[in-house]
């Protein structure tokens, strides 16, 4: 199969942006070229440009089109229309179904012509979160100016421009030139294939492929570390910008100066990643290291101390900002800070952020003895949580929200347990980041998340499809990781009551608020489904479950799950299955059957077994739910197993007899009365 290789040269392309265009190319390629069948496609980002190659049929084969035109006995000036339309005669017309129909045939062309008529409109389509125009009169846009556009197919250059008539600025048109590094390698190059394409530009100082940038930055900065008996402190979010940012990473290590290894770890690293993009160190200990490590896109002729000693002098300009800042906050204590809260806004609705500090402070009060903490320490803590925002550190890295408030209540002389909770109440921030295990902590970060999904669901502003612009679904899952991982036992509902409580008047009773505890159901359910784990366990013991304790919910769902991976738990649940079908299907006709079995019509022994069992089975499952051993009351459901597959198999529920029809109907409504005490088996999956 001929290959095709795309490749479209620009001025520097922000690194944010480059993935998501390289997926975008590799989208619509698959689209427009679809006729031709395209194959192992694969995309080539990076600072300078987005390709494509992949393989593809060598013609888009002939087919006959039918358009149907006007309904029979249509207006004569209609079907003239349509002949003219497409320069036929009535002659080429034919009758399908009451409608003039025009059939031909569309020949075979080659994939050459396809792609150089489909490429130009594909190109001028291509969706960039921002564009913008250049040169006199040009209609064409792009991320930015667009140099060279390179298309070949099967070694040979796919002819087409972009040139319109009222498009005079912009004449570009596709070639087989590409260019290598703007310094090491400046100028064109021709090439012939995509593996031609790679390797020259390889010769030429570019690495054509973003993972392997990525990996060269990874593995070259933790060999330099390694060295020099450091380490890289994990940054992947750096390293994807970084490989961004370089063709040929070339990679060095900077000194800082011991005068400001007294500023914040977490102050060093954010000043020098936003700033610079530089890669902070550590040393064995996990201190901060006196060194940092970044990437230059270019190899120097000398050993590289003209760069390193440049780029030193660069970040001692960015830690003496640091120093005035670290300095000048301290001179005024967090407490000092709380009036000024009152002058930022929180939400236009809810108030301000003093508001806000006042309603934390009252629910962490209220949730500390449920979670074992200090009730005057819980509210210190969530009394000056936000009062960093008013610092100049916080103002210039608002990344330091919450870690500068610990630093700075330390140094005001606050209760470790106070300044720990300020510094940790916005853990977990995502997916990887450690939970807080500090009962004050743990306190002040469910206040402080309690506050917002409350307020925010009051105020309408809850999420809605994709869009959570006040980050309220990572809220809930900082709650439920705050309770699973800390064993929890929390009454959401209560709580959401409680939060909603300390709102103005006309928010306490929003019709929102009731959404709250299915909101962190589907979190939940979401979370676990990450997992890998069996979320149709928890939806099963969750449907018609008015219970929100987080940890009693996973331990009865883990308790089914274990139950359903044994023998007599996946015949249990086919049998009971097999009696909700029966039930659905004869209450339509007669229903429902809810009364109570007589036993005086048990015409078989396998109907008295069931029902003995039921005896039995039901007490214990609500004794042991009633003291949270759920694996003993599944274990008591699973012994239902046997009399149930031999009433099954002895027994015909729809007999003849109205009166025994109708008794062994309400035993299977009383057998799946019991069961829902347990779960709901239809949310089970397969």
């Amino acid at each position: 199969m001929p290959e095709l290789l795309i490749e479209l040269f620009s001025e520097e392309i922000p690194a944010r942006m480059q993935q998501q265009a390289g997926e975008t190319l590799l989208r619509l390629l698959s689209e427009t070229l679809a006729p031709l069948n395209p194959q192992a496609a694969v995309a080539y980002t990076g600072p300078r440009r987005i390709a494509a190659s992949c393989t593809l049929d060598a013609t888009v084969p002939g087919r006959t089109v039918s358009e149907r035109g006007p309904r029979e006995g249509a207006p004569e000036k209609a079907l003239e229309g349509f002949t003219r339309k497409h320069s036929v005669t009535q002659d080429a017309l034919t009758l399908q179904n009451g409608f003039w129909v025009l059939e031909r045939e569309e020949p075979a062309i080659s994939a050459r012509l396809h792609i150089a008529a489909v490429l130009p409109d594909l190109l001028r389509r291509f969706p960039w979160p921002k564009s913008m125009r250049w040169g006199q009169g040009s209609a064409f846009t792009w991320v930015r100016p667009l140099r060279r556009i390179l298309c070949i197919l099967d070694g040979e250059t796919v002819p087409f421009s972009l040139a319109q008539d009222e498009d005079n600025g912009h004449h570009l048109h596709s070639g087989n030139l590409t260019e290598g590094h703007r310094f090491l390698s400046p100028g064109p190059v021709a090439v012939s294939n995509a593996a031609e394409w790679q390797e020259t530009l390889r010769g030429r100082h570019v690495l054509v492929n973003a993972a392997e940038r990525r990996e060269n930055i990874l593995q070259g900065l933790t060999a330099l570390a390694s060295a020099e008996g450091l380490s890289l402190v994990p940054d992947s979010g750096l390293v994807e910008e970084v490989a961004g940012l370089v063709e040929w990473p070339v990679l060095f290590l900077g000194r800082i100066d011991d005068r400001y290894m007294d500023l914040p770890p977490e102050v060093m690293q954010v000043s020098m990643r936003v700033n610079q993009r530089y890669f902070a160190l550590r040393n064995t200990d996990g201190s901060a290291a006196p060194r940092f490590a970044f990437a230059a896109n270019i190899a120097p002729a000398d050993d590289g101390t003209l760069i390193v000693t440049g780029n030193e002098r660069v970040l001692r300009a960015r830690f003496a900002d640091a120093r005035h800042f670290w300095d000048l906050d301290r001179k005024q204590s967090l407490a000092s800070r709380l009036g000024a809260l009152d002058a930022i806004t929180f939400h236009a609705k809810l108030g301000s952020q003093g508001a806000r500090t006042r309603r934390m402070v009252r629910l962490a009060g209220l949730i500390a003895p449920m979670v074992g903490a200090s009730a005057a320490d819980a509210e210190r803590a969530a009394e000056l949580a936000k009062t960093d925002l008013t610092t100049g550190m916080v103002g210039e890295f608002p990344e330091l929200q919450g870690v500068m408030g610990g630093y700075y209540a330390h140094h005001d002389g606050e209760s470790p347990a106070v300044c720990q909770a300020i510094s940790e109440q916005y853990m977990p921030r995502g997916p990887g980041d450690t939970v807080p295990t500090a009962p004050v902590s743990i306190a002040l970060g469910l206040a402080d998340r309690f506050d917002m999904l409350a307020a925010f669901f009051a105020a309408g502003e809850k999420p809605s499809g994709s869009g959570d612009p006040f980050g309220l679904r990572r809220a809930a899952l900082g709650i439920i990781r705050l309770i699973r991982e800390n064993g929890l036992r929390l009454d959401l509902v209560r709580l959401f009551l409680l939060a909603s409580e300390a709102l103005l008047e006309p928010l306490r009773n929003a019709p929102d608020l009731d959404l709250l505890p299915q909101f962190m159901a589907e979190r939940l359910r979401v979370q676990l489904r990450s997992e890998g784990a069996r979320y149709d366990c928890l939806a099963a013991i969750s449907t018609g479950n008015t219970d929100t304790d987080i940890t009693r919910l996973l331990a009865r769902a883990q308790a089914l799950e274990t139950m359903l991976a044994t023998e007599d738990g996946k015949n249990l649940l086919a049998a009971t299955r097999r009696a909700a079908n029966i039930l659905r299907i004869e209450d339509r006709k007669d229903g429902p059957h809810d009364g109570t079995p007589d036993p005086a019509l048990f015409a078989q022994p396998e109907e008295q077994a069931l029902a003995t069992a039921l005896d039995q089975v039901e007490p214990a499952v609500e004794h042991a739910f009633a003291e949270e051993r759920f694996t003993d009351a599944m274990r008591a459901a699973a012994s239902l197993r046997g009399p149930l597959d031999k009433f099954f198999e002895a027994v015909t529920v729809n007999a003849e007899d109205a009166a025994l029809r109708l008794n062994r109907l309400r035993l299977l409504s009383r057998l799946g009365r019991m069961m829902r005490l347990i779960a709901d088996f239809s949310q089970i999956e397969g």
